[in-house]
């Protein structure tokens, strides 16, 4: 038997080993729970259209529905970042999804409108709950200088998920009844948490800065490399480009110290802004499509190509991890102002509203989906998890306005292009909170390469 000894630094040694077929477990686990996030949280808007046509329910009547789950995302994700940085990021984990998938699975089998509330209510806690941790997970078995990439592929199961969940609509609705969609959303996450129980380990950065027992870090490092195993202790050293870490003992104190306040707070509002255009888009495009006269299916395609368009995030987390992040995603932004424009004046083109909605979906999903990376690199580990939760639950009161914000333009009979030129706004102000980040913080969004920083 090979004697263990030394000390080895935990993030040094997932810089120098190749991305392992251990780790790609991992983000394929976390991938699934993003995709699945991404197609329950969806479900709702694409299932619109047949509640207002089975129950006779206004525009009105179904924001409540429309924006249920986004109270629970944000309470949900509120809640369960400190709850990650104190009981870990696994137990948290899986418990999210097993919340989700039952809450939708029983959303399925809703007799009214009031009962379907309450119960994408309970959905939302479970997917509030589930992304941050998802995010986290997986960037604490990142290398530096991959993270960005690895974890905005990651995140790009949120909006394929979305995507999915139109084209899957467009066929299940018709053939199988609008609930078909909300029992598909619901049965594959209670396979997932199947696995997940099995083959899912805690995050290695958790176990190193909670001091789990050597043995048990050890099991987990050896999978991804023999080097780890003659290593008796564990340190963890971390690049902090805001300064020393906080004191604080809690994930809250850092998110909230003075080292970190005002960057958290342009997160939070570059998130919120991007998530009211993102749910406004999603929940009521295919309505909106219809009452301009697009036939339904078409309406129901063409909206899903909007969630296609994220998969663009992984070029930006290329980008990311070798250029000034925050100016990147702070221009996505802005170019999505512009387009989210345009898709206002296509009206009467099919094949125009086709080229508009893609590529303004391209550029808000891949800036908004490039977020969580950003707030990984942004916080320690000792506040990671309350630091993307928080911005991914504060963001959420996003989702919650865009719900609401167009069914109060369509009350006030703001024509199609207006209410797209309203849209266009949120995007704007993004970019500007990204700006003032890098202002504040200008080392925040500097590149990791190996053998160091680069200031691009």
């Amino acid at each position: 038997m090979q004697q263990t000894t030394g000390s080895l630094d935990v993030q040094a040694f997932l810089d120098r080993h190749p991305f392992s077929a251990f780790q790609w477990r991992i983000f394929a686990l976390t991938f699934l729970v993003v995709l699945l996030d991404g197609f329950d949280t969806s479900a709702i808007g694409y299932i619109a259209p047949s509640l207002a046509g089975e129950w006779g329910a206004s525009k009105m009547a179904l924001a409540p529905v429309l924006s249920a789950a986004l109270f629970g995302l944000a309470f949900g994700a509120l809640a369960a970042g400190p709850l990650a940085d104190r009981l870990g990021r696994k137990r948290v984990l899986v418990g999210a999804v097993l919340v989700f998938g039952l809450g939708c699975l029983a959303s399925a089998f809703s007799g009214s409108l009031s009962e379907l509330v309450g119960l994408r209510f309970v959905t939302g806690l479970g997917l509030g709950a589930a992304m941050p941790n998802a995010v986290t997970l997986t960037s604490e078995y990142c290398p530096e200088h991959r993270r960005a990439t690895i974890t905005n592929t990651m995140f790009c199961g949120f909006p394929l998920g979305a995507a999915c969940g139109g084209f899957l609509a467009a066929w299940m609705i018709p053939h199988l009844g609008w609930r078909s969609v909300l029992v598909l959303g619901g049965v594959a996450p209670l396979v997932l948490v199947a696995l997940m129980l099995w083959l899912l380990p805690e995050s290695v950065r958790y176990m190193v800065a909670k001091k789990f027992s050597p043995e048990r870090i050890r099991a987990v490092l050896v999978r991804i490399a023999d080097g780890a195993s003659r290593a008796t202790t564990f340190t963890m050293s971390e690049k902090n480009p805001q300064g020393p870490a906080p004191e604080a003992t809690s994930g809250i104190g850092v998110v909230l110290s003075p080292a970190y306040i005002v960057g958290s707070v342009m997160l939070w509002i570059a998130y919120f802004m991007g998530l009211v255009i993102f749910y406004a888009m999603i929940n009521w495009m295919p309505i909106l499509f219809r009452e301009a006269n697009v036939p339904p299916q078409t309406a129901t395609v063409i909206s899903a190509l909007f969630s296609l368009g994220g998969v663009g995030a992984i070029a930006f987390g290329w980008l990311m991890d070798r250029y000034n992040a925050n100016k990147i995603i702070a221009t996505g932004y802005a170019l999505t102002a512009v387009t989210v424009y345009f898709i206002g004046q296509s009206l009467g083109n099919v094949g125009a509203l086709v080229v508009t909605v893609f590529l303004g979906g391209t550029l808000m999903n891949t800036a908004q989906s490039s977020m969580p990376a950003l707030a990984a690199a942004f916080y320690p580990t000792q506040g990671r998890a309350t630091g993307i939760a928080w911005m991914l639950g504060l963001g959420r009161f996003g989702g919650i306005a865009g719900s609401y914000l167009v069914a109060e333009l369509a009350t006030r009979h703001l024509g199609f292009g207006q209410i797209f030129a309203v849209l266009a706004v949120p995007a704007l102000i993004a970019a500007v909170a990204l700006v003032v980040k890098q202002m504040v913080h200008p080392h925040s969004g500097q590149a990791v390469v190996r053998g160091g920083v680069t200031g691009h």
